[in-house]
């Protein structure tokens, strides 16, 4: 789970990671033989009984950044992605971090140039970034249907993939994504909700050398639910 990529030297809530230590945690990988792929690629392979050698990666809130450092990275160590953006927020910035900094978001040029892009998957995040554990009957609808009606829309594809704002999830906030049609979820530490529609994953940042890399891969396997039916 990766976020912004750019300038750490302020970043309160540790979503940064520079280009450069991007490269050195997707060399990492492909030493080992492992492959960043999209979310919607990994489930596939999972379902064909493969896919072994992929490590889903993920990069929430769209930022502007994506295209401009995360990109040529991914591209360089072959590696795909899924994108989480906000159409709510459309060449907006990250206005729900009261601490900053504030960071653009990506545009629907920007939007669209990343789904055109070989190997990128476009999620959604919601329309705006609230908590939806929170949220009414009539925000919910917005914040999961809506937003994957115009992110289809707007990419001219259908929108597989949900990304829960916070990570925060409940059982109702899971049935409200799986009616809107998507067909996985992304959480962080979901618990007992885990399976398809609240996928666990790891965050990451610039902290993030080989050996903490390493240490995050085996305790993930220690302290998350197998996902079942995967």
């Amino acid at each position: 789970m990766y976020h912004s990529v750019g300038d750490c030297s302020d970043d309160p809530y540790s979503v940064t990671v520079s280009p450069d230590r991007l490269d050195e945690q997707l060399a990492w990988l492909r030493r080992r033989g492992l492959r960043g792929v999209g979310i919607t690629e990994l489930l596939a392979a999972r379902a064909r009984g493969a896919g072994q050698d992929l490590v889903g990666l993920t990069f929430d809130d769209g930022y502007a950044d994506f295209v401009t450092a995360a990109l040529p990275v991914l591209r360089r160590r072959e590696c795909g992605a899924t994108l989480f953006v906000l159409p709510g927020r459309l060449g907006g910035e990250n206005a729900w971090d009261p601490l900053g900094p504030r960071k653009p978001l990506l545009d629907k040029q920007g939007i669209r140039l990343a789904a055109a892009t070989e190997g990128i998957e476009v999620g959604s995040h919601g329309l705006t970034h609230v908590d939806l554990t929170k949220a009414d009957d009539t925000s919910l609808h917005a914040e999961i249907a809506q937003s994957r009606a115009l992110l289809s829309e707007l990419i001219g594809t259908h929108v597989d993939g949900f990304c829960y704002p916070y990570g925060t999830v409940d059982q109702r906030v899971v049935d409200a994504v799986r009616d809107a049609g998507y067909t996985y979820a992304c959480a962080i530490d979901p618990g007992p909700l885990t399976g398809p529609h609240a996928l666990p994953r790891v965050h990451i940042d610039e902290r993030d050398t080989a050996v903490r890399l390493l240490l995050k891969h085996r305790l993930h396997r220690l302290r998350r639910r197998p996902v079942e039916g995967i």
